[in-house]
């Protein structure tokens, strides 16, 4: 069976329906959706209404969470004063916009699903806010996926794609023991584990403006990272028309994130 994975929608329509229709075109049978479904972007109604429609499974992304409880993002992660008041100015346009229905929908969504030896998850199992960045140390990021129990961990929330094996090994542990005179030594077998960050569909940062999401195969376990072209610049327009940041479309239009970077990106907020 193909299926579709997406994350990072925020609230951009032409994205989303440009990857829906790459999507349809692939064949794919069922599609996940790793939240971040409102957030910077001009049509949030559009998009939860569209997901509800389709019935498409989703986790509840930060920005999910924020509009939920009324709460501005969490303040530690923004890396200037600049950035919070960008942030501050969309958190309150998308808390006005968003209807009471499509408010309570983003409220029931999960931290995360399953689907047989599959995970899908925003940040990582533990926390929306938390990001498992390529680089991660290898056993932290095992812990990850061994955490969830399954052997594929979906994600998103850095808005960059990549995909990063974790192949079979074998862990040692020598133990010492206060009844025991000698050392103990123990050996754990870990299976072959995978983790996919599937990128964003509606405010990429792989330097480019296209969406981006993953197509699995749960037959084969093949792996293709899609990256789909749109008219981004219908997006870019209504940002500005509906009064937000004129940033955010300047970032959209180059895929990229804002100049200001957070000192450290392992940050997790404990809000």
């Amino acid at each position: 069976m193909k299926i579709a994975v997406m994350s990072c929608i925020h609230a951009n329509l032409p994205a989303f329906e440009a990857v829906l229709k790459d999507i349809d075109e692939n064949h794919c049978e069922t599609i996940y959706s790793l939240g971040y479904l409102v957030g910077y972007g001009p049509h949030p109604n559009e998009i939860v209404d569209k997901i509800r429609e389709l019935n498409i499974p989703s986790v509840q992304g930060c920005w999910d969470e924020d509009i939920v409880e009324g709460l501005n993002s969490c303040e530690c992660s923004y890396p200037s004063l600049l950035a919070k008041k960008r942030g501050i100015i969309a958190h309150e346009w998308t808390n006005q916009q968003i209807t009471a229905e499509n408010r309570q929908f983003l409220a029931e969504l999960p931290r995360t699903l399953k689907l047989e030896n599959l995970c899908f998850a925003h940040g990582s199992p533990h926390s929306n806010h938390e990001y498992i960045l390529p680089e991660m140390d290898a056993f932290t990021a095992l812990e990850h996926v061994l955490s969830s129990e399954a052997d594929v961990l979906f994600c998103g929330h850095t808005h960059i794609p990549y995909h990063r094996t974790l192949k079979v090994g074998m862990l040692q542990v020598k133990v010492n023991e206060s009844n025991i005179e000698s050392e103990s030594q123990r050996q754990f077998k870990t299976p072959l584990k995978r983790i996919i960050n599937v990128g964003s569909v509606g405010e990429p940062r792989h330097g480019k403006p296209n969406g981006t999401y993953v197509i699995y195969n749960t037959k084969t376990q093949e792996i293709i990272l899609k990256e789909v072209e749109y008219d981004y610049q219908t997006t870019c327009r209504d940002i500005i028309e509906k009064g937000l940041p004129p940033i955010f479309a300047w970032c959209l239009a180059r895929g990229l994130e804002f100049a200001e970077k957070a000192e450290d990106a392992t940050h997790v907020c404990q809000r």
